[in-house]
């Protein structure tokens, strides 16, 4: 939003995003897509992100601590890779986004069903 914070991402054009009804992504509406932690590049404001964990702790929910967007973050489902939210992309980048269920209230469950590791995966 304050853009303090600014990242480049390589993704398809055409994105699979989740949306998940998790305690804190439920409150946040935070419709994300994943992808491998080296595809992910942070460009400037490393010192402007703040960080919060809950619950297991293994999930590292980071925002901007001028405006308290957040971004993307690191989630449990794929502590290997960035989870990245669909609408702070800049306008144009994506062509289409197909939005997946995901039940974070039965986590353990949807993680079995959904596949959501592979995202992280190359």
């Amino acid at each position: 939003h304050c853009k303090a914070v600014r990242f480049r991402v390589r993704a398809p054009r055409h994105l699979v995003a989740w949306d998940c009804n998790c305690s804190i992504c439920h409150m946040k509406k935070n419709t994300h897509f994943i992808v491998p932690a080296s595809d992910f590049f942070l460009d400037a404001g490393e010192a402007n992100l703040s960080e919060y964990r809950f619950g297991t702790g293994v999930a590292r929910h980071r925002f901007c601590s001028k405006c308290g967007v957040q971004a993307f973050y690191h989630p449990r489902s794929n502590p290997d890779g960035v989870a990245v939210t669909v609408h702070c992309l800049d306008p144009g980048t994506v062509s289409s986004v197909e939005v997946r269920k995901f039940d974070g209230t039965d986590w353990g469950a949807s993680y079995a069903a959904t596949g959501i590791a592979a995202c992280s995966k190359k």
